[in-house]
């Protein structure tokens, strides 16, 4: 049960205290979870933020989910789902009402600025930690800044990019075995 409640103080602390969505929580979730409690190893914890970024739906709570199960089966998922989603859900009613109350213009949007800013540079720590654990070879760099290109130029769907994504990792899988056979 221990486990459990430190799940969800975890995540409920990282929604809370983390803007622009569940990607920029994972330096956070990383300080935590892998340094702090060593509640699993940094290369399952980048798995399962990966796996969280390719899959459907908010990825806060799909990265709380898997995190949640490899740390305490069924509960620690629960419970880690339950702390990723509650603030999300309290914060955005709050801000919902209060959004019509604040000005729009003057100190107010200078902090909204702000937190904008702020909130771009989660990210890119958060991609850049991705990106070190998953870019381990030649064809995934090359495989990412295609991707990322793609993305940035609206040439292709995310769903699209990542069905390609698999159709090179199925072939080059197919072409390595292919090369090793007819070594050995």
């Amino acid at each position: 049960m221990r486990k459990n409640w430190l799940l969800f103080k975890i995540y409920l602390l990282a929604g809370t205290l983390t803007f622009s969505g569940g990607m920029a929580m994972l330096p956070t979730i990383e300080r935590v979870v892998v340094n702090k409690y060593h509640l699993m190893s940094r290369a399952d914890l980048y798995e399962y933020s990966t796996l969280s970024q390719t899959l459907p739906g908010v990825i806060a709570l799909t990265n709380a989910c898997f995190i949640g199960k490899k740390v305490n089966g069924r509960s620690g998922m629960i419970f880690a789902g339950l702390g990723a989603v509650l603030p999300a859900f309290v914060l955005m009613s709050l801000a919902t009402t209060a959004y019509q109350l604040v000005p729009k213009e003057g100190i107010a949007l200078s902090i909204l600025g702000a937190i904008r800013a702020a909130s771009a540079a989660f990210l890119f720590s958060a991609a850049y930690s991705l990106a070190r654990y998953n870019l381990s070879d030649k064809l995934s760099v090359l495989l990412a800044l295609g991707c990322f290109l793609l993305t940035v130029l609206s040439v292709a769907s995310a769903p699209t990019l990542i069905i390609g994504a698999a159709v090179v990792g199925i072939t080059s899988t197919f072409v390595k075995r292919q090369r090793d056979q007819k070594k050995g």
